[in-house]
């Protein structure tokens, strides 16, 4: 084992599944006391419990000022100390054809666990890390806000908001050692990109798995279904002393969507000029 994390105190907002779980476990492994912070009062209590003495969790609605404060003053008061807050919860708005079809009643909900959310993770951890010597935030936005594109506005405008603030704040924040950096995950399956099989049989859901991959290889240079543990890898670099002279920068975890355009179009002309010539 590594342990690249070893006397490091760390909290993961959404660290009860997902992202977040695969990064506690992760953090855990390297050494790091951990507390995980979520509402989920099932996979929560459980995760901490099967990882041991040195994970907690505490309920945390990233929206509550006091609920961040709390699990700050928790993570403290229970472990000695914070070295690397991850604000990785978030939750997605309902999907619509169209944005003049998007009734816009769950834009609070969005921003307020997203962007607010983010915000006030950043600054509480960073109050407390200015006065001891420093640390590491990880916000978690997603290509969805650096790439714009259909549907989920709602949610790809508080990405796009992570990411502005985030790098506002890795300027702000420079001269208390506090380094704040960005991942952006693509298409990574996990709860919360998962569908429902809700009224479906078996074998319409499993081929709707299949079709929601080859939609997302679609745009996507390396055909691997990104994971969970993916992104938790580069939350590990981010959070340990490997990335002391890294600040404000976004790393995308998605397969090369980002890149650019992943269609071999002149590939595409040259079958276009080949059929051309045929005729």
């Amino acid at each position: 084992m590594r342990e690249e994390l070893a006397g490091k105190v760390a909290i993961v907002t959404g660290g009860a599944s997902g992202i977040g779980r695969a990064s506690v476990e992760l953090f855990a492994r390297e050494g790091a006391s951990v507390v995980i912070a979520d509402v989920d009062d099932e996979r929560g209590p459980q995760l901490a419990e099967a990882l041991g003495e040195r994970v907690r969790y505490r309920r945390t609605d990233v929206s509550s000022e006091a609920d961040v404060q709390g699990v700050v003053d928790f993570a403290v008061e229970t472990f000695g100390g914070l070295h690397i807050m991850f604000n990785n919860a978030a939750v997605s708005n309902r999907l619509f054809p169209s944005f003049l079809d998007d009734d816009l009643t769950d834009f609070r909900k969005v921003m307020d666990v997203n962007l607010l959310g983010v915000m006030l993770g950043t600054q509480r951890a960073a109050r407390h890390m200015a006065k001891h010597g420093g640390g590491s935030i990880i916000n978690t936005a997603s290509i969805g806000g650096s790439v714009a594109g259909f549907g989920v506005v709602t949610y790809r405008a508080s990405k796009a908001a992570v990411l502005h603030f985030s790098k506002c704040a890795a300027i702000d924040l420079a001269q208390h050692n506090v380094r704040v950096n960005i991942i952006n995950p693509g298409h990574i399956r996990t709860t919360m990109s998962s569908w429902s099989a809700g009224g479906m049989s078996e074998a319409g859901f499993n081929q709707l798995q299949r079709d929601l991959d080859e939609i997302n290889f679609a745009d996507q240079p390396i055909k691997r279904e990104g994971r969970a543990e993916d992104v938790a890898e580069a939350a590990l670099y981010l959070g340990s002393d490997r990335s002391q002279q890294v600040t404000g920068i976004v790393i995308p975890v998605d397969g090369g969507v980002s890149v650019g355009d992943s269609v071999n179009h002149v590939q595409q002309i040259l079958d276009a000029q080949t059929r051309a010539m045929q005729m």
